[in-house]
């Protein structure tokens, strides 16, 4: 790959996708890019960005796909579904008692693994939220990930990776080789294609946002406006959780750190009384609002 096409990429990735990548990260692009070339039956990466410059809208998105499909595995980091059962969902049972309902947002959904830990850590705590109407929303800015996340299979490997055995026994059932996670946890989720530099108020309030392990992709600028964005799609007295190696210092004053919650934010401007949602339609903790 010539100096020319990686400054190509840079930039394509950068405007597609926020994708902010450094002048040393030419082998990842060829790891990632190599295959996609030898799969539309291209030499190399010099006629892909050819394919791309002459207006190949398919290959753009196979290119933005394939960079932007990370990893992911259940209870990623432990501590973030800790805080979710210990401080942020008890917290929310009190302040949303009147209303009885929850939306939660899991905005870089990738395989399913993330929604599906905090939907385990839901039915987890049913007894807590008898009677609850729960709207979790997933979403990514790959279809083709999406759509392993609506089938919930997993391989051995998958499962290994941070799932508790119990958890696995109790919410999977195996089938050949593989895993599926079970239709009451499958029903819990909507997932939705969406890319986070495109506008997402239509996506509504949400009292829980997981923004976790995606905004370290993205250029100091670029966090900033989502981090706004953010803001305004939250309730005044949610939650923002984040990944381990991101922060809203320095970037925005629209969130705060939790006192004593690494990795927890709240909005600055929190105050106590919820603000005034439209009724949702029942989605309890066993049925489904039907994915659009």
């Amino acid at each position: 790959m010539t100096p020319a096409d990686y400054d190509f990429l840079r930039k394509f990735l950068k405007e597609k996708s926020g994708l902010d990548l450094s002048a040393d990260k030419q082998y990842l692009v060829e790891s990632r890019l190599v295959p996609l070339a030898r799969k539309a039956n291209l030499a190399g990466i010099d006629d892909l960005v050819q394919k791309i410059k002459h207006g190949s809208s398919a290959l753009a998105a196979e290119v933005v796909e394939a960079m932007t499909t990370n990893e992911t595995f259940f209870f990623r980091d432990k501590m973030p579904f800790d805080h979710l059962r210990d401080v942020v969902l008890p917290e929310m049972i009190q302040a949303r008692s009147a209303r009885r309902s929850l939306r939660i947002w899991c905005a870089a959904a990738s395989t399913g693994q993330e929604p599906y830990s905090i939907a385990m850590v839901i039915k987890e705590m049913s007894a807590q939220l008898a009677g609850w109407r729960i709207e979790i929303i997933g979403t990514d800015i790959s279809q083709q990930v999406l759509e392993k996340s609506k089938a919930g299979i997993y391989t051995q490997f998958e499962v290994q990776r941070g799932l508790p055995i119990q958890l696995l026994v109790k919410y999977f059932k195996q089938i050949g080789d593989m895993w599926q996670i079970a239709p009451e946890l499958r029903s819990m989720i909507q997932y939705k294609p969406l890319n986070l530099l495109t506008d997402f108020s239509h996506l509504g309030k949400f009292d829980i946002i997981f923004c976790r392990n995606v905004l370290i992709y993205f250029d100091q600028d670029m966090k900033s406006q989502i981090f706004g964005r953010l803001a305004k799609c939250m309730e005044p007295d949610g939650f923002l959780a984040l990944g381990a190696a991101e922060t809203v210092v320095g970037l925005t004053d629209a969130f705060k750190p939790h006192a004593d919650k690494r990795g927890l934010y709240r909005p600055t401007a929190m105050r106590v009384a919820p603000s005034i949602v439209p009724p949702m339609a029942p989605v309890g903790l066993k049925t489904a609002m039907p994915a659009r």
